[in-house]
């Protein structure tokens, strides 16, 4: 088999999205399922408004945070496989060499999907453990009749069968686009073309240094790379204030786990963005410090240039986390009273970003110390 189970089981950011993708969908899915079995039984206008809320944030919980951690999983899925196609370019060229069409070698790619199998079961399972205190706080105050958790094997179709299926399909898909090339541009390494009309002048290559525009390149070559980076920016930032707020505007559960999914997504994808950021510049950090470049040095070309961007997840996250708070507070729960009046909160918003700042630079020093760990013997044993 060209890939197994082994080579897939290394991306397992995706399967952390996934699982925490499908723990906050079925949750929300599973109760508007079942909060609706009891909408015969309320008789008081108070309680049809605060049931239309409860329905409304379903929805808009699964459109909203599903939606983007889906949208995460899959820009995350295609990236990996353009990195391993990228990794192994001389042995797929082989294969197409001897004969191998482009659909045989890219339908092995299913068992990327076995990464959304895996977070799927583990997220669902979670699901169901959390349900029983989920619903009690969903009707904490009793303006509802008893609503009793049930199995619905449409939650299982939406949130573990189809993804898995959807994943492996995607990925053969993806890979035979991706393997769409001559075969000599895979044996000889020259997958990618030069765009002539970004090409950069002399005079503009000569106001910056050799650093500086090492640094510019990085952030261009993988776009991916650069959105992996906003958005555990983002994660950190929308979670960890969204989830001080839950405490008074919902539950301290709903802000715990608020607080742990965001974390959990933010440093899976920042821990795997400036892991391969570093794994693909492994050469060029080898030949600078051949050239007598110092480590700091390196660590500006490699690493410098995705703070920025860090700080820019950072704030989209806070606006981000304000809006959605404030849709859920003066829209959906509008006419439901003993609903707290929701404003931005700025000392805990200054909090988060002491916290990021601290969290992100340590993790950018402990990657420093690799970068000066890598010597011209990188390259040299290739």
């Amino acid at each position: 088999m060209l890939i197994g189970i082994k080579n897939a089981s290394k991306f397992i950011g995706i399967s952390i999205i996934v699982c925490c993708a499908v723990v906050i969908c079925t949750m929300f899915l599973n109760f508007y399922f079942d909060v609706q079995s009891v909408e015969s039984q309320i008789t008081s206008e108070l309680s049809m408004i605060f049931y239309d809320a409860q329905v409304s944030t379903a929805k808009v919980v699964c459109m909203v945070s599903g939606g983007c951690l889906l949208l995460t999983s899959v820009v995350m899925l295609m990236f990996y496989i353009k990195h391993y196609i990228d990794t192994h370019k001389k042995e797929l060229g082989i294969l197409k060499a001897l004969g191998y069409s482009n659909i045989k070698v890219a339908k092995h790619f299913w068992v990327f999907g076995m990464t959304a199998l895996m977070g799927t079961v583990i997220g669902f399972g979670i699901a169901f453990l959390m349900m029983p205190r989920f619903y009690a706080l969903q009707n904490e105050d009793k303006m509802l009749p008893e609503i009793v958790i049930h199995f619905h094997p449409a939650v299982f179709l939406y949130f573990v069968i189809l993804p898995t299926v959807g994943f492996s399909l995607l990925a053969i898909g993806y890979a035979w686009w991706k393997l769409k090339r001559p075969v000599l541009s895979l044996l000889r390494n020259d997958f990618h073309s030069v765009d002539k009309g970004k090409k950069r002048t002399d005079d503009k290559l000569s106001e910056r240094s050799f650093v500086d525009d090492l640094k510019r390149s990085t952030l261009k070559s993988k776009k991916a790379l650069d959105f992996f980076i906003i958005f555990a920016s983002f994660c950190f930032s929308s979670m960890t204030q969204m989830s001080f707020s839950m405490k008074d505007l919902s539950s301290e559960m709903m802000g715990a786990m608020m607080l742990v999914i965001g974390l959990a997504l933010a440093f899976t994808t920042m821990f795997l963005a400036i892991t391969t950021v570093i794994g693909g510049n492994t050469k060029t950090i080898s030949m600078m410090r051949a050239f007598g470049y110092s480590s700091k040095d390196c660590c500006k070309a490699i690493l410098d240039g995705y703070r920025p961007l860090s700080y820019m997840g950072f704030a989209v996250g806070t606006v981000y986390q304000y809006a959605l708070l404030r849709i859920m507070v003066d829209i959906v729960f509008k006419d439901v009273e003993g609903v707290p009046v929701y404003k931005f909160d700025v000392p805990v918003m200054l909090v988060s970003l002491v916290v990021f700042i601290a969290a992100y630079e340590i993790l950018m020093f402990v990657y420093s110390e690799k970068v000066k760990k890598i010597s011209i013997k990188e390259i040299m044993i290739e």
